[in-house]
């Protein structure tokens, strides 16, 4: 009697350029890959950057997923071979709203195009959110006023806040879809991770601050509250969090569970700074609260500064508009929340992976740099 075939493995990486997009891809192109071995699909709205590993790609898709008759038009066609998806793509706007109908419209326009055919055989879906979820709409003019977070470490089954927040929305379409396909849900820390497009790009926008201080002789200032300078924080390496995408989309006890994603240990802004100092050498300046600097117009008009770094160590190109966020950045640091997420809940189910956050710092500067994204 003839053997079945296995089932090949299929995965489509929503928002492939994302901050931990190359991160999925490597993990998924490991020969020990869970799963495995596995047919890679990327999506993106633009072409590959230089820096991308596109030869682990076995193809790249481009579209805008929020073009509902482009979305099914191009990927209606793969739903008979797609089994996984491993979602990163995120749009963030001024207001929650707006946050909660561009995501909810582009997750739905992909969903749909893959589960639209009775030959379907969509098994499984991963979806990144973050830390925000435990924390609320921060960004929001208006109802970031309102904030009341929950208290750290945060753990997966804390009860929703009761404002609007985008990641909510997701989960749920994510939910409705329960009789088609099982699905996890991934709360990463700030992530340590690869990529020039990702608006959300926290390291990075520490790094580009400080060099630009450096190149002008400029201290750099920590610009964050006392709070935040003192208390503790956790952090995602890219490749921990890429594991346990593909942990969870192969484990069934992991079907149908959200789950933080940290590296495991916790650091001070003090000690990160520190870190950040050594790194892009720069001297280390003490936080004075009494002294008051807002970055966001300091470095307002730094782009030409930026673009002379560039020019100068013979960089890939990039805009520092475009690949960093330091509103965003600056709202965070003055949050006064001791920002620590519970590993618990992913112990007790099986993952184990972790990272040394210092030592990832080290080696994610060291990456950036051979990739020519940093000098």
């Amino acid at each position: 009697m003839e053997q079945a075939k296995p089932r090949q493995s299929v995965a489509l990486i929503v928002g492939v350029t994302a901050m931990m997009g190359d991160a999925i891809v490597k993990a998924l192109k490991q020969p020990t890959a869970l799963g495995g071995p596995w047919t890679v699909y990327g999506v993106s709205r633009r072409s590959l950057p230089a820096w991308f590993p596109s030869s682990l790609l076995d193809k790249h898709i481009m579209l805008d997923a929020l073009n509902q008759h482009q979305t099914h038009e191009i990927l209606a066609p793969l739903s008979s071979e797609i089994t996984h998806v491993f979602w990163l793509a995120i749009q963030f706007q001024v207001t929650e709203q707006v946050c909660i109908s561009m995501n909810s419209t582009m997750l739905s326009n992909v969903l749909n195009a893959l589960t639209s055919s009775p030959n379907s055989k969509l098994s499984h879906v991963t979806l990144q959110t973050g830390s925000k979820h435990y924390v609320g709409p921060l960004f929001d003019p208006i109802l970031s006023a309102q904030l009341s977070p929950h208290d750290s470490p945060f753990i997966e089954d804390y009860p929703r806040l009761p404002l609007p927040n985008f990641y909510y929305n997701v989960e749920d379409i994510l939910a409705s879809y329960s009789k088609s396909f099982t699905y996890s849900i991934h709360r990463p820390s700030i992530i340590l991770g690869v990529s020039t497009r990702s608006y959300f790009n926290i390291p990075l926008t520490l790094a580009v601050y400080a060099l630009v201080c450096k190149h002008q002789n400029y201290p750099f200032r920590y610009f964050g509250n006392k709070f935040s300078w003192e208390h503790f924080w956790d952090m995602t390496n890219a490749r921990v969090i890429a594991e346990q995408h593909v942990w969870a989309s192969v484990t069934d006890k992991a079907k149908n569970e959200a789950f933080n994603c940290t590296n495991g240990d916790v650091f001070t802004w003090k000690m990160m700074w520190k870190l950040l100092c050594d790194t892009f050498d720069v001297e280390f300046v003490p936080f004075d609260e009494k002294e008051k600097f807002d970055i966001v117009e300091f470095m307002k008009d730094k782009g030409e500064v930026w673009d002379k770094i560039v020019e100068e160590n013979g960089l890939y190109k990039t805009k520092m508009e475009e690949m960093t966020c330091f509103g965003a950045l600056d709202t965070i640091l003055k949050l006064e929340v001791q920002h620590v997420l519970s590993m618990t809940k992913s112990r007790e189910f099986g993952f184990h992976e972790y990272a040394n956050t210092p030592k990832s710092i080290t080696e994610w500067a060291h990456k950036l740099r051979q990739m020519k994204i940093l000098p």
